[in-house]
């Protein structure tokens, strides 16, 4: 469980650093935007990091189905768009994955 509580805080940094750019780029806002957008992308990946994988590749293949939630979590509550029921079928598909890979038992 620590892993998903880290995935859910690295969701956050990349999606928030992802976004100043598409702030500063797509909606016309400040350059300065990029400032924090920079530290949030730095922060999400010092936090991938901190998840307990043996393998890297692992630990962001898992993480891919977490971001694809939280995304559609930004896109609701920041953008104002209700995700229809295919975004949340998508969803649970992709959770599912990312537990099955997170979880899944290992041989040594």
């Amino acid at each position: 469980m620590k892993s998903f509580a880290i995935y859910a805080v690295t969701a956050l940094a990349e999606i928030a650093g992802c976004f100043a750019f598409w702030a500063w780029l797509r909606l016309d806002k400040s350059v300065w935007w990029l400032i924090p957008g920079m530290g949030t992308l730095a922060l999400f990946a010092w936090l991938l990091t901190q998840v307990d994988s043996e393998a890297a590749g692992r630990a962001y293949a898992a993480y891919g189905g977490v971001y694809i939630v939280a995304s559609l979590l930004w896109m609701w509550s920041v953008e104002g768009v209700r995700p229809d029921r295919w975004d949340m079928v998508g969803a649970a598909v992709c959770l599912a994955g990312a537990a099955v890979i997170l979880l899944g038992p290992r041989t040594a």
